[in-house]
């Protein structure tokens, strides 16, 4: 498998992403941050994501003339409009505002709204966590969770994730999509022609699969925990949607269609300022605290460690992309 350089493979994916309609910010921003996923062994929400993302744009199911602006200011709280464009410029601008927000207030909030696929999770709170804060974030997604005792998927797979700043040392990580396994692995799966294993997700007709294509096109995905992470998956959708405004997951047409209608998904972003409760010193304590107690467990890896340390041996190594992914990538580029 071929090894490329941060600096070549977002040139290569900023490329494409200019090809296919997006604006230069718009192009460069989404390289930026889907490279930032692949350094942390994110393939699932890496460049592979960049094929998908410029048949939306030619598609008409992202705008890549669309500049995100703020639709409502309330102190601690706003909302910001995606414009229908792909996420990450406007949850850019969410993140900012959060973090702005906690500064002046002890807690900042940013829902987004007419908005696309934000990528990882994990990725806008650990921003969050090297401003000192603690943040939170959360998206909608179409349509993978069928509510407890259904039929039909109603619920996206709706990731959630925190971060947690620590004394010196890199953040705490939790990020999570609440099914099995990210709709991400079952794309490559599929396009790897690679079967999955039984438990991860149901056909259309409700029946236990192991083809990735059957889940993708009509199928949906097995929630985590059971009736627990079907309520979760509830959260989130609420959070994201009635919050915002933004398309509930089940009025979303699937990630798989190139052509198509917007998105329109949803976002929250929280950040909380330790300050503005018990303090940034005693919070500090508590954590570390904790931290110790973990390891003193032989065994036990910290949330976000192993992301951290792939990130380093991938800055200084480069990072192994599939040659078939890389010209997928350089025969959108005129």
């Amino acid at each position: 498998m071929p090894t490329l350089s941060v600096a070549d493979l977002t040139a290569l994916a900023q490329a494409a992403l200019r090809a296919s309609g997006a604006s230069e910010a718009m192009a460069r921003t989404t390289a930026e941050f889907l490279v930032e996923s692949d350094l942390r062994g994110l393939e699932t929400h890496g460049v592979a994501r960049v094929p998908a993302y410029c048949a939306h744009l030619q598609g008409g199911r992202a705008r890549g003339d669309a500049v995100p602006r703020i639709a409502r200011d309330q102190r601690a709280a706003c909302l910001i409009d995606a414009g229908d464009g792909l996420a990450f410029e406007a949850c850019t601008l969410a993140v900012n505002e959060v973090i702005a927000r906690a500064e002046r207030f002890g807690a900042g909030v940013a829902g987004v709204t007419a908005s696309h696929h934000f990528g990882a999770a994990g990725l806008w709170t650990e921003r969050i966590a090297a401003a000192g804060q603690v943040g939170l974030a959360f998206s909608n997604a179409p349509a993978a969770i069928v509510p407890w005792g259904g039929q039909r998927p109603i619920f996206g797979t709706n990731p959630v994730a925190a971060a947690f700043p620590r004394r010196g040392e890199p953040p705490l990580v939790i990020d999570l999509s609440l099914t099995q396994v990210t709709r991400g692995e079952i794309m490559l799966r599929q396009k790897a022609g690679r079967p999955i294993p039984e438990g991860w997700g149901k056909d259309a007709a409700g029946r236990p699969t192991t083809d990735p294509q059957a889940i993708l096109v009509g199928g949906s995905l097995e929630a985590v925990g059971g009736i627990k992470g079907t309520m979760l998956a509830a959260a989130v959708e609420i959070l994201c949607c009635a919050l915002t405004g933004a398309a509930l997951s089940h009025q979303v047409q699937s990630m798989h269609l190139g052509a198509g209608d917007p998105l329109r998904l949803g976002q929250l972003f929280i950040a909380i300022d330790p300050r503005a409760l018990a303090g940034g010193e005693t919070y500090l304590e508590r954590v570390e605290t904790l931290v110790g107690a973990m390891l003193a467990d032989e065994g036990v890896r910290l949330p976000g460690a192993r992301r951290e340390a792939l990130r380093i041996a991938r800055l200084r190594d480069g990072i192994a992309v599939p040659q078939a992914l890389i010209e997928e990538m350089r025969a959108l580029v005129p």
